[in-house]
């Protein structure tokens, strides 16, 4: 989203907010129903769209009122938590990513968040049409604290008519990093002036998920819940790949690639014209494919199929603060978020796909969420157990792009940033 959107969709976001709180207060004493929920998540402006949308219908049905606190990525959305947090002024639902790692409290997590498990046995919360796999990742020490609303994939995404356009060849939905490099190089040699074929997603502000599929599938995890397998000598060879396609014009040049944060529709490169292909999470697609005319589609990472590297993640976990003051409307809300099929009308598979059958019934009718489905039946069969997140995730993501842009800008060399990652992680897991 450029800078000046996304401060509309705030300042709007903002009035919703404060209309909300006034209505609670011309409410107060009709009863239960009255209550505001503050909901603090992230996403684009589709999501933001969509997610009013659902929040309108749940009011209009229960009477609560739930006030949206949408940030542009993740790192904003945690570091705003843990501030809000610690002053006590924290939203009612918290949303998750694939984990709990943000949070940055280990297995602590009850010093956070409230348990779910008293909404369960009340009958607040349905799980008996969740699937298990998604009650398991959303429990700690036997406890269970968020539920998550789908489930995902790393993926590649491209623009099929673009390249239709200028003739230039489809990419295998599997190939090695040979056979990639070998089509980007053929995709660079049709597009025009200023466009190239791959956005560089050697790391983003608030995630490094290219770099955790490339130590994965090169057989140094980067991390395993206990140590690294990096040497400083790996994380060499990883800028070395992208300082390769700096120099061969295959992703763009420092200065173009900072224009673009990459972290959903309204920031990418690719939507803008800039680049034919770009890193993305399976769900986001849909987003994607609404933010524009040309027909998109997903292809695996490198190697993927020969290496089964890949892995699934829960997507949009949705969590209540321990603090919250509204917890019981806030467990209603979630329950309508995660069963309610009216709400997947509106979002699609926005967040994935969904972890109930009939929600994963309810978006399969569009093209984009067929792709999606199809891209998940061949990149699932690549795919094992998802590694830990690095101890810290925010600083980490935040520090590794600042190292991959300092590499970028020439500031650094590759063996240079291989050092101040290594640093990086024995800093972070000590």
């Amino acid at each position: 989203m450029k800078k000046g959107m996304f401060v509309l969709v705030a300042l709007a976001v903002s009035s919703a907010v404060i209309f909300a709180n006034g209505a609670s207060q011309s409410r107060e004493g009709s009863g239960t129903g009255s209550a505001v929920v503050r909901w603090s998540f992230w996403g684009g402006e589709a999501r933001i769209k969509n997610t009013q949308l659902a929040i309108d219908q749940f009011t209009q049905n229960t009477g609560i009122i739930v006030a949206a606190e949408p940030a542009p990525g993740t790192g904003d959305h945690f570091n705003k938590f843990k501030t809000q947090f610690a002053g006590g002024n924290a939203a009612d639902i918290i949303q998750l990513g694939g984990d709990f790692s943000n949070l940055q409290v280990g297995d602590n997590v009850g010093s956070v968040l409230l348990s779910l498990d008293p909404f369960v046995a009340s009958g607040v919360i349905d799980l008996s049409k969740v699937d298990s796999s998604a009650v398991t990742e959303g429990t700690v020490n036997g406890v269970l604290y968020a539920l998550p609303l789908a489930a995902n994939m790393p993926a590649l995404l491209y623009n099929k008519s673009l390249l239709q356009r200028v003739g230039a060849p489809l990419p295998q939905v599997s190939m090695t990093w040979d056979e990639f490099r070998s089509w980007l190089t053929d995709v660079k040699g049709k597009l025009p002036t200023g466009m190239y074929p791959l956005a560089d997603n050697s790391a983003n502000s608030d995630q490094s998920v290219f770099f955790g599929y490339w130590c994965g599938q090169n057989g140094t995890v980067m991390w395993d819940g206990k140590q690294t397998h990096l040497t400083v000598g790996d994380v060499q060879k990883y800028f070395e790949l992208w300082a390769d396609y700096r120099r061969a014009g295959l992703i763009p040049p420092a200065e173009a690639a900072a224009d673009y944060s990459e972290a959903n529709e309204s920031s990418s490169s690719l939507i803008s014209g800039k680049t034919a292909a770009c890193v993305i999470w399976s769900n986001q697609l849909l987003n994607y494919q609404n933010a524009i005319e040309d027909e998109l589609d997903l292809i695996e990472f490198p190697n993927a199929a020969i290496t089964n590297t890949l892995w699934g993640q829960m997507s949009q976990m949705m969590a209540i603060s321990k603090n919250s003051k509204n917890a019981e409307a806030a467990a209603k809300f979630i329950n309508y978020r995660v069963n309610d099929i009216s709400v997947w009308n509106i979002m699609g598979a926005d967040p994935g796909t969904p972890v109930n059958a009939a929600g994963r019934s309810a978006v399969a009718t569009t093209p984009a969420a067929r792709k999606i489905a199809a891209y998940l039946d061949v990149a699932g069969a690549h795919a094992r157990p998802r590694d830990p997140n690095m101890p810290g995730d925010t600083e980490w993501n935040s520090s590794f792009f600042l190292i991959a842009q300092n590499v970028a800008y020439g500031k650094l060399s590759s063996a240079q940033a291989g050092q101040q990652v290594m640093d990086l992680i024995a800093r972070l897991t000590r």
